[in-house]
Order: C-alpha cells, then sequence, then structure tokens
C-alpha cells in the first residue's frame, strides 16, 4: 500500500503541501520521502519537511491546533490529528543529525527543491550532503541506494560539500561492493 500512495503518510504529505501551498509557504520534502522521490522506494513512517524560520512560524499559526497537534518535549514534531502520522521540520540554518553547529547547515528551501510529483523535494545534491552530515547509519544506507538508482559516480562528488565527499566515497564503494557480492552470489 505504501508504494501505491496510497497509505497515511502519502495522505499526511499531500495534505501537508496543499496548506504550505495554498499559505505561500516555501517548503521542501526531506527524509524518506525525498529518497523515494528520488528513485529509491523504501517505507517511512513520517513526513519531513524544510522550512525557513518564517515559514515554521506561519506553519505554526494557520495549522497547529487546528489540524496538527504538538508532541511534547519536541518542538518540531507534530501529529496529524487525522492520521496519527508524524510531521518533522527541519529549519533553515540548524544543523543536521546532532543538531551541533558545523560546516553544513538546513538551507534555504526555495534554494534548493525540485518539483516532483506536484511538490517540492530536496534536490539529490542536498538530500545527499544532507543525510551524510547527519552522519545516521540509516542516512549513508540511504546515500549507498540514491547512488544506485540514480547512476552517482565519483564526479557527483565534486557538487558535495568538502566535509562529506570522504564518507560519499565510502557509500560509492559500499554500492559497488553490494553490487560485486550479488553478481558473485545472485
Amino acid at each position: 500500500m505504501f508504494f501505491s500512495g496510497k497509505d497515511e503518510v502519502h495522505q499526511t504529505a499531500r495534505r501537508a503541501v496543499r496548506r504550505l501551498q495554498r499559505a505561500g509557504v516555501a517548503y521542501a520534502i526531506a527524509g524518506g520521502m525525498a529518497v523515494n522521490a528520488h528513485k529509491y522506494k523504501r517505507t517511512t513512517a513520517d513526513v519531513d519537511f524544510l522550512l525557513n524560520r518564517r515559514g515554521f512560524e506561519r506553519f505554526c499559526e494557520l495549522f497547529v491546533d487546528k489540524f496538527y497537534d504538538r508532541v511534547p518535549g519536541r518542538n518540531r514534531r507534530f501529529v496529524d490529528r487525522k492520521n496519527g502520522v508524524n510531521i518533522d521540520i527541519l529549519i533553515t540554518g540548524q544543523y543536521p543529525g546532532t543538531g551541533k553547529p558545523g560546516p553544513i547547515a538546513f538551507p534555504e528551501p526555495s534554494e534548493v527543491s525540485q518539483t516532483i510529483d506536484k511538490a517540492e523535494v530536496l534536490d539529490i545534491v542536498n538530500l545527499v550532503q544532507l543525510k551524510l552530515a547527519a552522519r545516521r547509519y540509516r542516512d549513508f544506507g540511504d546515500v549507498v541506494e540514491l547512488i544506485r538508482f540514480n547512476n552517482l559516480d565519483e564526479s557527483f562528488a565534486n557538487k558535495l560539500h568538502s566535509s562529506v565527499r570522504r564518507d560519499y566515497f565510502d557509500c560509492l564503494d559500499e554500492k559497488r561492493r553490494e553490487d560485486e557480492y550479488e553478481e558473485r552470489n545472485g
């Protein structure tokens, strides 16, 4: 059901996109839903949106308490009242992963998005870069699969911030090791 786009996570994403678009709030879908938009099909249980500070304020003013409930102790996580799906908000200028300052911060959504299926989604360069900067195993696995499904190679590294290039090459090497394993044992 997830991959047909009819599940509750997709429904939450579509409703939120319509609301943000109508309100004129710049956004970009991030996280697992962005990974899916860039050809690697995997499930996810929530929806991540990149907003700038003003967009986050507008989101809270217009939609929180009306359509979404706040999650206690998580000031940027909300629950869709209609189906219980979580929405996480990433904010321009904050940092991926631990949230501690680093060389890569969340960018302005209007500068790093592309339209895919009528929604603004993080472009692949920024998606890969932010996943690498987060330094989580799940994100590295996503990068391996984004490399595979988008035929990325060494030249793609030139588009990335220098602080994540080594991790990108590690992911590229892992993709190649997996391909060799499949070829030998397929």
